[in-house]
């Protein structure tokens, strides 16, 4: 991994796991690979932010930063885990796109990437709305990896195809490229998980990763502590699912 990566954590709906993907993911980055790592939440639901304990009614978001309001350094937050830093979401995220300096800006997409550029940290995790908004074009502008999002479910495999043209047609003009695909709520016992891994395979040929994060209550329970899963119950399976998820993904760089 080269210094400084930035990987847009992404999906095409809800429910897919994304941000409980991006929160551990990086956390695993940090507390077990020694890695500087910053979590954005660039989704105006704020679950990253409140996973990690943070009120967002009480702090800015990205979005001040991105209006020129206000810099990097003071919106960061240090979650009070080792090498893990979190610049949290808030409501104004969701259409700050359309307000302020942004408004009359017709690259403004481009500055959430001028943004992390020169900041100093190994991995930059950019959790996403899951939904094709300027939001999200801005993360994957910002970003040289995307990690996709799914679920063994109808809906979530279907959303696949229309992500992965809007990440084409992104890639057309800046260098983007898919790092895996992480499936999440998996049960080895599936009745449809061939015909879902075959879609996969199609949209995202030999992206999806052999390790699956199977459903575990031990990740909401760890959401309400506003901790990652490896503070609150470090020997659940889906710790051990999201320790193997960074493995792998860490090989493939």
């Amino acid at each position: 991994m080269n210094r400084k990566t930035i990987i847009a954590v992404s999906s095409f709906k809800g429910g897919t796991a994304k941000t409980s993907t991006a929160l551990h993911f990086g956390s695993a980055l940090a507390k077990y690979h020694s890695k500087k790592v910053l979590l954005v939440d660039f989704d105006a639901q704020a679950n990253l932010t409140t996973g990690l304990g943070f009120d967002p009614d009480e702090h800015d978001s990205m979005a001040s930063v991105l209006q020129g309001k206000k810099t990097f350094e003071e919106v960061v937050k240090h979650t009070g885990f080792t090498g893990l830093d979190l610049v949290p979401a808030d409501t104004w995220l969701e259409r700050v796109e359309v307000t302020g300096a942004l408004a009359a800006d017709r690259y403004s997409h481009e500055r959430l990437r001028d943004i992390l550029l020169p900041l100093d940290y190994d991995v930059v995790l950019i959790d996403t709305p899951p939904s094709l908004c300027w939001l999200t074009e801005s993360a994957l502008i910002a970003s040289q990896y995307t990690l996709v999002c799914t679920t063994p479910e109808f809906y979530s495999v279907k959303g696949l195809e229309r992500l992965s043209e809007f990440m084409e047609s992104i890639a057309q003009r800046h260098p983007l490229s898919v790092l895996a695909v992480v499936l999440s709520f998996w049960n080895a016992r599936g009745k449809s998980n061939d015909a879902f891994m075959d879609v996969i395979e199609r949209t995202f040929p030999s992206k999806l990763l052999e390790s699956k994060v199977r459903r575990d209550i031990s990740v909401s329970e760890a959401s309400v502590y506003g901790k990652p899963i490896f503070e609150v119950s470090p020997k659940s399976r889906a710790a051990e699912d999201y320790l193997l998820m960074t493995e792998e993904i860490l090989k493939r760089f």
